[in-house]
């Protein structure tokens, strides 16, 4: 695999067309972390529940993992214009309707149903996004930097979005957030539909396809695997330093110490792209993943906050590289014709990753505190990266799909 330079960057970010529908996916994706944390915080003012707010939050994570297949499924088959300004409409709909919801005091169920409705419509901007650099990028080089941009514009949406929620649930209405979110992700999602690069994107041909998809592609399960690896391991995390920081008596700091692990990702993830190590995809999936891991084991032998937030500086260094890393293998694995689709199981096996690890986390927390939980994370990696290295065969092109229509 070859490495990118800055030159790449800049030719990939000023490639003809891309401008317009590169603003309007930063519209679209900048709220991306802030709907779901703004909906939780006004769930709980309303309702006065953590346990609401909680159910509330994950039903809409579990619509997202849902939604980014099918959009993407979608967005192949038929271009992104026509999908994204539809699941735009629905969600925006689906979101007034769960704000009044709220503010009547719905019975959970509902709450949980719409919630649900609000992931599952959310409009997969960054899938489309991913996959149009594919199209308008011809060098291999500036695609890869176009796509490790991608990365790192998602880890700086996800540094902000959960301070801009914080500060907005303080606005005389606690809904402030999760609405100006979702005006701002349809807005932006409506803009890069309508965008002339993404319009010229028009309905693939009449093509068949496996019934699996992108999934058909031995190289593509493995990706995925890789995937969820990494959203088991974040997912422990973002359970136990929060629960660390509690325990020192500074529970406000929680949210800051995962800030921390993001801003030394976006730093090192900028260096990563410059000089790529492994160069070998196939060796590249499994060993970040390993690496991950074992950083991660860093943060279980701090006895102080500044300490943990040292080893969150160390551990955060691969978590962009990672991400990169799982865009550009797409180009490699996933069947012609499905990488907005691939995008989605990417984003699927990140999300299912997540609630495993935040779930088995917040277990180990209660029984044996964050130390446990950090070697546990370290544990899983190494296991899910022992398996993807097995498999390192796999990755690589697949061969022409056999017709199921």
């Amino acid at each position: 695999m070859s490495q990118t330079s800055l030159a790449d960057y800049r030719a990939a970010l000023t490639t003809p067309g891309a401008t317009r529908p590169m603003a309007a996916s930063i519209l679209a994706r900048l709220p991306i972390a802030m709907i779901g944390l703004s909906a939780l915080l006004y769930v709980q003012q309303e309702m006065g529940s953590f346990a609401v707010a909680g159910l509330v939050s994950a039903s809409s994570l579990v619509g997202v993992s849902v939604g980014s297949v099918l959009q993407g499924r979608l967005i192949d088959r038929f271009g992104p214009t026509r999908p994204l300004l539809a699941t735009a409409a629905m969600f925006a709909v689906i979101l007034v309707t769960l704000s009044l919801a709220i503010e009547a005091h719905a019975a959970t169920p509902l709450l949980v149903l719409l919630s649900f409705g609000i992931g599952i419509t959310e409009p997969m901007v960054g899938s489309a996004s991913r996959a149009l650099w594919g199209r308008l990028v011809p060098d291999e080089n500036a695609r890869n930097a176009a796509f490790a941009y991608e990365a790192i514009s998602m880890e700086v949406f996800f540094i902000l979005g959960p301070g801009v929620a914080g500060l907005l649930v303080a606005a005389p209405w606690p809904g402030t957030g999760m609405v100006a979110g979702g005006a701002c992700m349809v807005a932006g999602a409506v803009l890069f539909a309508l965008s002339p690069a993404v319009r010229a994107w028009g309905p693939a041909g009449a093509t068949h396809r496996s019934l699996l998809g992108a999934l058909s592609s031995p190289g593509m399960r493995t990706l995925a695997l890789a995937a969820l690896g990494f959203g088991v391991v974040i997912g422990f995390v973002e359970v136990a330093v929060p629960a660390a920081a509690t325990e020192a008596g500074k529970p406000a700091l929680g949210g800051v110490l995962l800030s921390v692990w993001s801003v030394s990702s976006v730093a090192f993830g900028v260096a990563y792209s410059l000089r790529p190590w492994p160069r070998e995809m196939p060796l590249r999936l499994p060993l970040l993943l390993a690496g991950f891991g074992a950083l991660v084991a860093l943060l279980a032998w701090p006895s102080t906050l500044w300490g943990l937030a040292l080893a969150m500086l160390a551990a955060g260094a691969l978590i962009t590289p990672q991400s990169a890393t799982h865009s550009t293998a797409i180009e490699l694995v996933a069947p012609k014709g499905t990488a907005a689709e691939a995008f989605g199981w990417v984003l699927t096996a990140v999300t299912l990753g997540l609630a495993f690890g935040q779930s088995v986390s917040g277990y180990l927390v209660e029984h044996s505190g964050p130390s446990t939980a950090f070697l546990a994370a370290t544990g899983a990696a190494l296991v899910i990266a022992a398996v993807v290295f097995l498999l390192r065969g796999t990755v690589k092109a697949p061969r022409e799909q056999v017709l199921v229509s």
